[in-house]
């Protein structure tokens, strides 16, 4: 009954994962044949700053959107578990960016952002307020990728905070209630120590999501202007296929899997340690 999962899995997960590795090994434009450099591509990588400007690109990015992720998240949540009118069609609200497609939000949102038909400048000058260059100034081009993601997520986030909302007892509650926990004791007591694991398993799959982000910055920026949005997956893209380094990309990529690797198996082996205990 696995084999078919298994046959997916091995079709596309085992062996491109295991192309990756042989590619990253050598000189391969995707076309003819391969050169074999052994370590050579990881050695250039060390000392390629276009590729460290994306690393910290990438660590820039994460250090923001996931503590704003987690915070709006858990926001929206503790105010959609209240009884409150309509409260299924705002929670249905804040999850529809969840279900569309990154491309797609992309392209609105760079309708938004257009220097110059943009609708937020458009409403920035009426108001007399200084327009914005979002895709010509690198702080203001990586801000907006920030709004554009964070807008996707905190829906996700909001999600698994009410589940995880929901299932703390009523009882804890009342008690906290009876020994005076109200208002935001309560919040800070009770509520968030409970909410711990959620908000663990928030973080580290933030942090994994956002050592992958690339359809947005596709869409809004192709990393620029310059390298202020290149991103570790956007600098492998742009090497493997406007490039033709596929070699060199599939070592970046390898390198990009080990990270997210790492943070996996942290996750599992804290959750594990947890559940233990």
């Amino acid at each position: 009954m696995a084999s078919p999962a298994l046959l997916v899995f091995t079709i596309f997960m085992f062996i491109p994962l295991v192309l990756t590795f042989w590619y990253s090994l050598n000189k391969y434009s995707g076309f003819g044949k391969m050169q074999f450099l052994g370590l050579e591509n990881y050695t250039k990588i060390v000392q390629d700053a276009t590729f460290w400007k994306a690393a910290i690109n990438t660590v820039v990015y994460t250090a923001i959107t996931v503590p704003l992720g987690v915070v709006l998240g858990l926001s929206a949540a503790l105010l959609l578990n209240r009884i409150l009118p309509a409260r299924g069609l705002f929670r249905a609200l804040f999850y529809v960016p969840v279900v569309i497609s990154g491309v797609a939000s992309g392209v609105i949102f760079l309708r938004l952002f257009d220097p110059l038909t943009g609708i937020l400048n458009q409403v920035a000058a009426s108001v007399g307020l200084p327009t914005i260059d979002w895709q010509g100034n690198g702080t203001a081009a990586l801000v907006s990728i920030i709004i554009v993601t964070t807008w996707q997520g905190v829906g996700f986030g909001m999600v698994v905070y009410l589940a995880a909302l929901q299932g703390i007892p009523r009882e804890v509650y009342e008690a906290g209630t009876i020994d005076g926990a109200t208002g935001w004791k309560r919040l800070a007591h009770i509520t968030w120590p409970l909410l711990a694991p959620t908000t663990f398993f928030l973080v580290v799959y933030s942090i994994i999501q956002s050592f992958q982000v690339f359809d947005s910055v596709y869409v809004l920026t192709r990393g620029g202007p310059g390298t202020a949005t290149t991103f570790l997956v956007q600098y492998a893209y742009d090497e493997g296929f406007n490039q033709r380094r596929q070699g060199y990309a599939a070592a970046i990529g390898v390198i990009l899997y080990v990270v997210v690797l790492i943070f996996t198996v942290l996750q599992w082996r804290l959750s594990k340690t947890r559940d233990e205990a």
